[in-house]
């Protein structure tokens, strides 16, 4: 059984290898004995948000988020044997205590990704990163020292906010291909657009005012993250969203250019940062 649980741990990492390199990248600074269970964790929200990459109508995809469901409510047919994530994340449920309703609630969260909607508001847009890269933190947290954990809630709040609308702008060219958006549509109206002429992308000049306010957002709820102090064990927990700063900043550089151009760091320069965050032991 030992043996199992560490095989389907190392799938994990591998999957995360190749779905998710900062996170992988995370687990590999973060204590041996904790890798197994935050690649489990990680993986499972890898799992999730490659969904809508699969599928072409959001039916097929509500059905594979039932079956997250199902399992973690314990209505699963059928053995996890099959699948090394989903044993593993049930493996690192038990040994850690976590909460199975932040993780349903990650799920119910992630349906939005199906669908074509707009972001109606700021808050909408808060909450949505709340449940996801917020709730991926404290999870992670709760892994690397339940005791510090609490501790870590405010920070956890302001930085996966941050982390998550930091992912949204690097997606934002596959996002806009789709016909998705994820910008409020108040900060869209703030601007003088609605969600087809931000789509359309010919205004351009509006268009920019509209990225350059979604990535102050960002950035100030990065700033919030900062200024609480985060304790040392959890550092590995939050170096993810220590990416944040440089792509926020270069996303209100940039405006409507992001839609032609990158503003994601080279690899070699992201585990550097991470590197460094860890050493100096803040985000």
């Amino acid at each position: 059984m030992a043996d199992q649980s560490s095989t389907n741990q190392d799938i994990c990492l591998a999957m995360l290898r190749d779905s998710d390199r900062d996170r992988y990248l995370a687990c590999l600074l973060s204590p041996q004995d904790k890798r197994g269970a935050l690649a489990a964790l990680y993986a499972f929200n890898a799992e999730l948000a490659r969904i809508r990459d699969l599928v072409h109508e959001p039916l097929p995809g509500e059905v594979r988020m039932q079956y997250w469901r199902d399992l973690l409510q314990g209505t699963a047919h059928g053995s996890t044997e099959a699948n090394p994530v989903a044993a593993a994340l049930l493996s690192a449920i038990e040994t850690h205590r976590l909460p199975r309703q932040t993780l349903l609630d990650m799920i119910d969260a992630r349906v939005f990704d199906l669908y074509d909607d707009p972001m109606e508001s700021r808050g909408a847009l808060e909450g949505y990163a709340g449940e996801t890269a917020s709730a991926l933190i404290q999870l992670a947290s709760l892994i690397l020292s339940p005791d510090d954990a609490p501790k870590s809630a405010e920070a956890a709040g302001h930085a996966g906010v941050a982390q998550a609308m930091a992912g949204l702008l690097l997606l934002m060219p596959l996002h806009r291909h789709r016909g998705q958006i994820y910008i409020p549509l108040e900060i869209l109206s703030a601007t003088g657009l609605d969600r087809d002429s931000f789509l359309d992308g010919g205004d351009k000049t509006r268009v920019s005012a509209a990225i350059e306010a979604f990535a102050g957002l960002g950035r100030d709820h990065l700033a919030k993250a900062r200024k609480v102090a985060i304790p040392q064990p959890l550092l590995p927990a939050f170096l993810p969203a220590a990416l944040a700063g440089p792509v926020l900043s270069k996303a209100q550089h940039v405006g409507a250019g992001l839609f032609e151009k990158t503003v994601q760091q080279p690899q070699w320069r992201r585990q550097i940062g991470m590197t460094i965050a860890l050493m100096r032991g803040k985000i």
